[in-house]
């Protein structure tokens, strides 16, 4: 693949999407960084993408694979370096401020005004926008009692649990009634519970008609919120689809876990290696990636191994995840 696309192939990639509704539409995306006097560094590296109205789309990758990069162009806040990108059919570095006006951003770090109660974080932003002031005040009404938070509409951010703060920045974002949202890492750092409200309230606002696009390192998440999503490593897209597809395309129907003495993994993975499509072998166990994994089991027994413990558990994206990414930590 070259560098770049022709000027001329590449924006009439972009202008003609597959499907006419899409919202967003890339065509040889690139974003390009230069360190100082040394060397660029391409964070994305010429992807092709596109998201279409009403659904919730996903960015998976490890720390480093372009996601946020991306994320960013999409926003309007970092511009492309090659490459096309079309939000709403407008070009961000001509159309800018009215992309951003039917954009709601989500950050991944709360950055709601801890000098202001809660129901003023989202009046003075819903200011930002040139909405009239009853408007604001009427919006923040129903986004408070959206987000469950009509009873601390008075209280200081700081008062605020961790989610309802999240939950705060995201009813902040949708004060301009937006035609797209973005998040990113939505749920980083909630308990269990605070998750599932939050994923709650993404079902409705995509329900109603919202947009979404969202990156996450929650595989769970993931499978849960999006309909399609792509899986990001070292700036390029290594697999596109549903989940479900996902799964199907680079897994199996079912894993097998067992679990041998310390330092038994590897050499028992040999005399395993034929009772699945593959074996990978971990620090603590062995993966049996197969369509049967009770069979594994009880072949297992057979051939005189004794596990430590077992677990039959259908695949999961992790496990597209990790085999497509690896499980080497990136910093």
């Amino acid at each position: 693949m070259s560098d770049t696309l022709p000027d001329s192939t590449a924006a009439d990639a972009a202008e003609t999407p597959l499907h006419d509704d899409a919202q967003i539409v890339a065509r040889g995306l690139w974003k390009r960084f230069q360190q100082g006097s040394g060397p660029s560094f391409d964070a994305v590296k010429g992807i092709d993408l596109e998201v279409r109205k009403g659904e919730a789309f996903g960015f998976l990758g490890p720390n480093g694979a372009g996601k946020s990069s991306t994320m960013r162009m999409i926003a309007g806040v970092s511009p492309v370096s090659d490459g096309e990108l079309r939000i709403f059919g407008m070009d961000p570095a001509v159309d800018g401020p009215t992309i951003r006006g039917r954009l709601g951003v989500c950050p991944q770090e709360d950055n709601l005004d801890q000098e202001l109660n809660v129901f003023d974080n989202l009046y003075v932003y819903g200011r930002y926008f040139g909405l009239p002031k009853q408007v604001v005040r009427e919006r923040a009404g129903e986004l408070l009692e959206f987000a469950k938070l009509t009873e601390k509409s008075k209280a200081r951010v700081d008062e605020l649990s961790g989610g309802m703060k999240r939950r705060l920045t995201i009813a902040r974002s949708l004060i301009n009634k937006p035609d797209l949202l973005l998040l990113d890492e939505p749920t980083t750092g909630l308990d269990p519970q605070a998750r599932h409200l939050l994923w709650d309230q993404l079902f409705r606002l995509k329900h109603a008609g919202v947009t979404l696009v969202l990156s996450t390192h929650y595989m769970d998440e993931a499978e849960q919120l999006c309909d399609r999503l792509v899986v990001m490593d070292k700036g390029v897209i290594v697999a596109e689809g549903a989940p479900l597809e996902l799964i199907r395309a680079h897994s199996t129907r079912e894993v097998a876990e067992l679990r041998f003495g310390a330092g038994e993994h590897a050499a028992h993975a040999e005399l395993l290696g034929d009772l699945g499509e593959r074996v990978e072998v971990l620090p603590d166990r062995l993966l049996v990636y197969t369509e049967d994994g009770e069979e594994v089991l009880a072949r297992t027994h057979e051939r005189g191994l004794q596990p430590l413990a077992t677990l039959v558990r259908r695949s999961s994206l992790e496990d597209v995840f990790l085999r497509l990414t690896g499980r080497t930590l990136v910093d």
